[in-house]
């Protein structure tokens, strides 16, 4: 086994031992349901001959997106994808490092920071949403129906109203910290509370709490169906756009990356067949997608 290999095990030993240690944490504390998390494989195992690893962000995996249709993928295609969910700082180094062969990300900045450092050799759009801020149904800092994101921050702030974040440098984070910047604030205080975790925990300890927080609209519709109260309370500001893209992690970081696997996965995401399908999503349960196709061939079609 060469050294990248083994570097790239124990990487995934430590991913594998840091999310279960979280699960652990989370289940003692009481504080937020233990959720599953996916990790790239067997403990302690490289990808085999015909799989790939995906790292990507937890609203794909929260909200079904990815077990919906990556099957689709795996019988046409006879690859399997290993999922890394975590948050799109972390994907990002995941690639970086060369322990994944391919992302699924949400941070437009930052993917094209890492494709001109060299770190990947092609990026796609696959899909977008939106964020949406959610809160308790009395509404204490009185944001509801806002039309300025970050004025609704800065009104929570100034009301000291409980808000939990990812602060998790996820895509999600990313965006927060752009809208507190926008509002001129750096949030501190008792009621700013930085969870280090993903999307679906925090809704969970926000609707716990009666706290606001930052979402992407697919997780938060996801999770109403686990029965939490939050309302959805400013929506629609422009600012909210939530664009998600594809990158191939560059071969260069080593002989292990399956940069064709990596390609091969890609061209099926963009297409339309695949396309058709992220439209689909989250119809039948909530009358409207939860994603919008954005590809190239989707809008050239």
């Amino acid at each position: 086994m060469n050294a990248e290999k083994k570097e790239r095990i124990v990487v995934k030993k430590i991913w594998t031992f840091l999310f279960g240690f979280t699960v652990i944490l989370t289940a003692c504390g009481g504080s937020q349901e233990a959720e599953s998390v996916p990790t790239a494989g067997e403990e302690g195992r490289a990808p085999e001959a015909g799989s790939i690893i995906l790292a990507t962000t937890t609203s794909t995996e929260d909200s079904g997106l990815l077990a919906y249709i990556l099957p689709d993928f795996e019988q046409q295609h006879g690859i399997k994808i290993e999922v890394v969910a975590v948050g799109t700082g972390q994907a990002l180094r995941l690639g970086e490092d060369g322990n994944a062969d391919v992302l699924l990300v949400h941070a437009r900045a930052r993917e094209d920071a890492f494709m001109e450092a060299g770190h990947g050799t092609r990026r796609e759009d696959v899909m977008y949403n939106d964020f949406v801020i959610v809160g308790p149904a009395d509404d204490p800092a009185g944001i509801r129906g806002q039309a300025d994101a970050a004025q609704a921050l800065q009104m929570i702030a100034e009301a000291e109203a409980p808000f939990v974040s990812r602060g998790d440098d996820s895509g999600t984070h990313t965006k927060e910290k752009s809208l507190w910047e926008a509002a001129g604030m750096e949030p501190s205080g008792d009621w700013y509370f930085s969870a280090g975790q993903g999307m679906g925990a925090v809704l969970t300890m926000a609707d716990e709490q009666q706290a606001y927080t930052l979402s992407d609209r697919a997780t938060y519709l996801k999770r109403t169906l686990a029965s939490i109260d939050l309302e959805i309370v400013v929506e629609g500001d422009p600012i909210l756009f939530n664009p998600y893209g594809v990158m191939a992690v560059n071969p260069e970081k080593g002989d292990h990356i399956q940069e064709a696997l990596a390609n091969q996965f890609i061209d099926w995401l963009i297409a339309v067949p695949a396309q058709e399908m992220i439209g689909e999503f989250g119809i039948e349960e909530f009358g409207n997608p939860l994603f919008t196709p954005d590809s190239a061939a989707w809008r050239e079609r």
